[in-house]
């Protein structure tokens, strides 16, 4: 099969290009429901058509015909396709067993790989709620986090526009698929999101937001994150599944106290009591229970929370100037394989970005 690329553009006319962006979006009809199967025939077979054969060995996949109508629907909707083996997939994403194999992306795809914080709750949410929600987004994104949620009505829409109010990113995670928006009246958040941060959908485009879609969901709103904070749940809520979700992947899970007489806040109290949950007041307990320092500290040293010596020297070098890995480790004198795990714990961290020609950038926190 072709080099691939980076991203899959379903506008781009090569005739290689939409061969391969057909064969990934062939495989997501069979593996976006089953995607820990997926990412296990992709680590024996790499290349999407071997896996979907792998996978699906009764051979029941779209029609070229079929495959064609949906890179259209793509185009319309301005949408990119990542597939799993592309360098520029999240990479808290790409170490889940149950990665999606192809990501569907309208925005910027490298705020998906950045330092984020998914804020999740009720969608029958109090005035309350939703102001804590709005406030926390804002802090976390004055401080250069993404703020992850679920486009959802309630919390997760308060989050969102927090985040955008305060001048920050953030990242919506659908349940359908990518050339639709659910709610319908959350349209023009959509677009606000999506062209500060991203919107992004594993499911193939025309799915709708069925019932079993969104606990599915659930777990790439919390492994796109590196803490996860509850504002209100329900006994029977989906941010209880987002939360069982994040302590799988070993995400920091966060709940904002409730009152106990609440029903809003009955599931997320009850969360309070498995550990290691921790209580959420403000931005300083998201960022105490990721181990960094005060915001004020965070947002004037981009060293802040490194603690180790060659960690904080690649990242030094990077806020000078962007480099290849090669690069870097000849500026540093490095062997290319020990700087390899600094350079991917970085990444996981989201302190690092890489560009779509290859070359790493620091990103820096704003004030």
């Amino acid at each position: 099969m072709a080099t691939l690329p980076e991203l899959l553009d379903p506008r781009d006319p090569d005739p290689a290009v939409r061969r391969m962006l057909r064969a990934w979006l062939a495989l997501q009809e069979v593996g976006a429901w089953r995607p820990a199967e997926a990412v296990a025939a992709l680590e024996r077979a790499p290349d999407p058509e071997r896996a979907l054969r792998a996978l699906d060995p009764g051979g029941g996949r779209p029609t070229d015909a079929d495959l064609e109508r949906r890179v259209a629907a793509l185009a319309r909707a301005g949408v990119l396709a990542l597939p799993l083996s592309s360098p520029l997939y999240p990479p808290r994403v790409r170490r889940l067993p149950d990665a999606a194999p192809l990501l569907c992306v309208r925005g910027d795809v490298t705020a998906l790989s950045a330092p984020a914080v998914a804020i999740v709750g009720a969608r029958a949410a109090t005035s309350v709620g939703r102001e804590v929600a709005s406030n926390l987004a804002g802090d976390l994104a004055a401080l250069g986090f993404v703020v992850v949620s679920g486009l959802a009505r309630g919390i997760d829409a308060a989050a969102h526009r927090g985040a955008l109010e305060a001048g920050g990113l953030s990242a919506a995670v659908l349940a359908c698929g990518p050339d639709r928006v659910y709610p319908p009246e959350h349209a023009e958040l959509a677009e606000r999101i999506a062209e500060r941060g991203a919107v992004v959908s594993e499911l193939p485009p025309g799915a709708l937001p069925l019932r079993h879609h969104f606990p599915l969901r659930n777990r790439l709103i919390s492994g796109l994150a590196l803490a996860l904070v509850v504002v209100e749940a329900r006994e029977r809520s989906g941010s209880l599944i987002t939360a069982a979700h994040a302590r799988d992947q070993g995400v920091e899970v966060l709940v904002v106290p409730g009152s106990v007489t609440s029903p809003t806040s009955r599931g997320s109290n009850a969360l309070l009591r498995y550990r290691p949950v921790s209580p959420c007041l403000d931005v300083d307990d998201v960022l105490k229970a990721l181990g960094l320092p005060p915001p004020e500290k965070v947002a004037s040293d981009p060293l802040a929370g490194l603690e180790g010596v060659w960690e904080r020297q690649v990242l030094a070098a990077l806020l000078e100037e962007p480099a290849s890995a090669d690069e870097l480790a000849r500026r540093l004198g490095r062997d290319p394989g020990l700087l390899a795990a600094d350079l991917v714990n970085l990444e996981l961290t989201g302190r690092i970005a890489r560009e779509r020609d290859g070359r790493l950038r620091a990103r820096r926190r704003r004030r």
